[in-house]
């Protein structure tokens, strides 16, 4: 009996201290996600009145590497509080059916949206511009995808690559090689 107890105390302690909220929709939630009535053009301007930049964030119940970034790279302060400073971020999931309005006025549930911009991975991280030009759908408009899980400085690094505009043509850098280094000056941070 007590190496069954000592057995079921050290598993606890294995256990995250803490653990991603789960919805009732099965997806993972985090304080900085906002509840919108899923009309683009109206998330994009609220997300501009407050300075941010607009994130549609693409889930499905069950993901695996929805779950590992809900629980190893979210929480971590850096990326968590970049986040909330810096984006306004729309859950939507893969299979949905709640009803979303495309920046061309398409009206149609998640997962007509999320089939029509090609969405194959979750997690994907769909960055938005401030502006979108009427005729341009979500996939067309977006400036950046991130499909599937990434380490918490791989998404730190995407995230200020978006924010500071670095995917911009005439003044930009490309994300490998704003990623590499980033890398080299964090490296060179340690030692």
């Amino acid at each position: 009996m007590k190496h069954w107890i000592t057995t079921l105390a050290a598993a606890l302690l294995a256990l995250p201290a803490w653990a991603a909220e789960m919805g009732d929709d099965g997806l993972h939630k985090a304080a900085w996600m906002r509840e919108t009535f899923l009309d683009l053009r109206e998330d994009l301007e609220e997300a501009n009145a407050e300075g941010k930049r607009l994130l549609l964030m693409v889930e499905q119940r069950g993901c695996l590497y929805c779950k590992k970034m809900h629980e190893d790279v979210f929480p971590v302060p850096a990326v968590a509080d970049y986040i909330s400073e810096n984006y306004f971020v729309v859950q939507l999931n893969l299979h949905g059916d709640r009803e979303i309005v495309d920046f061309d006025g398409e009206a149609m549930a998640e997962k007509a949206a999320t089939r029509k911009w090609g969405i194959l991975f979750t997690p994907s991280l769909i960055f938005l511009p401030e502006e979108v030009p009427e005729d341009e759908s979500t996939a067309q408009a977006q400036v950046a995808l991130q499909p599937g899980a990434f380490s918490a400085s791989t998404t730190l690094d995407m995230l200020t690559w978006v924010n500071e505009k670095r995917y911009d043509v005439e003044n930009g850098e490309d994300f490998q090689r704003y990623h590499a280094r980033r890398i080299q000056e964090r490296a060179a941070e340690k030692q």
